[in-house]
This record gives C-alpha cells, structure tokens and sequence, in this order.
C-alpha cells in the first residue's frame, strides 16, 4: 500500500504508528460493511415471502450471541480508543530537547523563525532526527500546518499559541500545507520542509547552504514585508539565511553574556525590545521590582490574586503582555498597561523567547 500514490512517504517517528492505526480501522470497517452487506443478502435470501400467505415464525433472542457481540464491539471500540488515544498523547507531549520553532500563519503565507534568528517564508529548514516543536500562532484566521509525509497536521488560531511536533527520519524536501480554508487563495498557501543532515542544518544555519542535487534551492529572503499572495517575495542570500543574521555574515551566532541567548537571536530581539518599551522598569532581572520577577518563570506554576495558580508558558505569557489585567500575580498590584495593538506577533515572540530564555 504504501507504493500506491495515495500514500505519501512515511518520514517521522510518528508515521509508522498513525498508518498501522489508519490501516487497522479501514480493515476492521471494510470487514464489517462486507459482513453487513453479505448478511444482508443473506437474510434477504432466506427469509424472502414466498407466498401471499406465509406467516413468518416469531423470532426468538439469544442471549450468548448478544453477549458476544456486545463483547466483541466494546472490546473492539476499546482498541480502537486506547490506541488513538496513545498516538495523541505521544503527539501532546513533546520531548523535553525539542528544538523550538516559532510559526506565523497569514493569508497566505507561512513564517517560520528560529531561535537563531532565521527567518523564513514558506519554507522550513530542520535537522534530520532531532524532535522539532512548531509553536504557532495566526495573525488573522484559522490556518492548519499540515505535513503528509510525517503524519502531523495541528491548527493554527488567532490570539494564542499551539503546538505541534514531530522527528523528521529521512533528509529530503516535503510538501507542506494549509490544511484549513483560510480564504479565496487558500489552495496557494503551500510550502515544503527542508530536512538536512545535522551537518549541513548547522551549515544552512551559520549562512553555508550546501546545496543537494535536486533537493535544495535557495531560501527566500523575509524582509519584513509580507507578499501580497502566496509566493514568496524579496531577494535571496547565498546562504539562504534570513535576515535575522547580518547581511553577509558567514560566523556562527555568538553568545550575548549574562543572557545565555545568541546575539542576533529571537531572545536577544527580545531583550532590545524589553528595555525599548520600558519593561525592565518593573520587570528588574536582579532585584524585585513593581512587577514579578521574570527570571527562571518560565514554565513554573505561578500564585495568582484570586487564589488559583497557572502555569507560566506560552499562552500565559502572551496572555499578560497583552492582557495583564485577566491574570494578577499574587502580591502585585494591576499596573501594568496592556499592548494589544501595540505589538506584533513577531514581537510578542521575541518577547517570549526573551523570557524564556531568563534562567
């Protein structure tokens, strides 16, 4: 089956298992409609009205045959669930070592940023065998990342963060798709992944693309500015490299002291734009300031006002950049001015990863 076109190459960890399971529920639903239709054909045989005056005999139960289908069905329906349910969790939970990347859907357009600072569009470069967790985000409506060959497709809404990850096994380039209608041009907001050798992902990263025969094109360019239609716009570097490096640069991304973050990075982007919008003011890293202390919060469970706690991760994040009144930390008074409308979904990323990155 899996040489039929209408099975796409199995090139994740997850794959194999969404196919066994894919292939098991169309077994089982294929023999129970044939056995509904043989059944059928069968009865409609034997109990036909042979006469205008042939009474049919009363049909009696029997109790060991409705036990045993009652059985069978729960037991069936059991497998079923337990089996799904393994595969979402396993889907739910990313490993702990996933490398982190940022995702922006548009009409019609992918963005992808890494930490590094690379940035792409409708393209996404990834290193093969090593679990990547998409964190994503729309700037307008419901988009869906869709990836055929590694078995993975999650929503991407408006005004909060999802997740979605997945291992990539084999080096090679996969058609990548918008899996929700998003509008009039929606069937053009396609892209593809690029899984590279760890080698050449590092190369790709530090600006010297090694190009495969029949694999690899340049990157495009994101300037900034958003195409008006799903083709990617702009210039191309040599590298590939987005312009969250210098124009140019071919070094690998230095370290910024005392943050632990790579200069040129989306947490160093946030850095600059947490002391830009004054944030530090009461956000103090080393003493305690109006505001909560930021360093080491990120994915602690956090004491709020009305006696409940939180989880400090991605939503809450956002949520109190941009809301800070729908959640007050205990011991702290509501002064802070909310952002909505005054900060992009690029921005509000490098701020989370700035945060993130406090530790």
């Amino acid at each position: 089956m899996k040489q039929l076109p209408l099975f796409p190459e199995q090139a994740s960890t997850i794959a194999g298992r969404v196919d066994a399971l894919f292939y098991f529920l169309l077994i089982i639903t294929g023999f129970l409609s044939l056995l509904v239709v043989l059944l059928i054909i069968y009865f409609a045989i034997k109990y036909h009205r042979r006469s205008e005056a042939e009474r049919p005999r009363p049909v009696e139960g029997s109790l060991p045959l409705e036990i045993l289908w009652t059985v069978f069905t729960f037991g069936l329906f059991m497998v079923m669930f337990f089996w799904g349910a393994s595969i979402y969790s396993t889907l739910a939970h990313p490993p702990e070592d996933a490398l982190d990347i940022y995702v922006i859907g548009k009409q019609w357009m992918w963005k992808f940023q890494h930490s590094g600072g690379q940035r792409e569009i409708n393209e996404l470069h990834i290193p093969v065998d090593r679990p990547i967790k998409l964190i994503m985000s729309s700037q307008d409506v419901i988009h869906d990342v869709f990836v055929p060959a590694f078995r993975v497709k999650g929503d991407v809404i408006p005004g909060r963060y999802t997740t979605l990850w997945f291992q990539a096994t084999k080096p090679g380039t996969y058609h990548l798709f918008c899996a929700e209608y998003c509008g009039t041009q929606h069937s053009g907001m396609i892209g593809r992944v690029i899984v590279m050798e760890p080698a050449q992902y590092q190369a790709w990263l530090s600006g010297n693309v090694i190009q495969q025969a029949g694999a690899l094109t340049p990157s495009p360019v994101m300037t900034g500015e958003a195409p008006t239609s799903g083709t990617p716009q702009g210039s191309t570097s040599p590298a590939g490299v987005t312009t969250g490096m210098a124009p140019g640069s071919a070094a690998p991304l230095a370290e910024a002291p005392g943050t632990g973050a790579a200069e040129g990075s989306l947490a160093s982007a946030g850095e600059k734009l947490f002391r830009d919008l004054g944030c530090i003011t009461c956000h103090r890293l080393g003493t305690q300031g109006r505001g909560p202390n930021l360093v080491g919060i990120f994915g602690k469970s956090i004491a709020l006002q009305n006696g409940e706690t939180v989880v400090a991760d991605e939503n809450y994040l956002r949520e109190s950049i941009l809301h800070p009144q729908a959640k007050i930390v205990a011991g702290f008074q509501p002064i802070m001015p909310p952002y909505e409308g005054r900060l992009s979904e690029e921005e509000l990323i490098q701020l989370i990863a700035y945060i993130k990155s406090l530790k």
